[in-house]
């Protein structure tokens, strides 16, 4: 499994970013998609995720703000982020959830300056 993560960047406080990523092979197969980060010196920390019946989850920091949608036939998860603080700063990283194992994508730097 291969996940290709794009769409970071520098962005000032309330601006906006959409991360995307895309699957080698149909997301269908996998119970959940999601987005993580991981700021300098944090624990890497679930963001949204996506079930493959479409229920989402959104850590508490980001709801309203952000949201993560699903493409099935472009085998692609996004992330949507307005209202971005500078808080939302880190490195993000796609992920899909196959039963209790896990694959990753290789991270895309998120850059909020205030």
């Amino acid at each position: 499994v291969q996940l290709q993560a794009c769409g970071g960047g520098l962005v000032q406080a309330g601006g906006s970013l959409r991360l995307s990523c895309v699957a080698s092979g149909s997301i269908l197969r996998f119970n959940y998609m999601g987005w993580y980060r991981q700021a300098t010196g944090n624990k890497r920390e679930l963001v949204a995720q996506i079930s493959s019946s479409g229920s989402t989850y959104y850590v508490d920091s980001v709801k309203g703000r952000f949201t993560i949608s699903r493409d099935n036939a472009k085998n692609t998860v996004s992330l949507q982020m307005n209202s971005l603080k500078p808080e939302d700063t880190a490195v993000y990283y796609c992920s899909a959830q196959l039963i209790v194992d896990y694959y990753w994508g290789q991270g895309t730097l998120v850059t909020v300056s205030s």
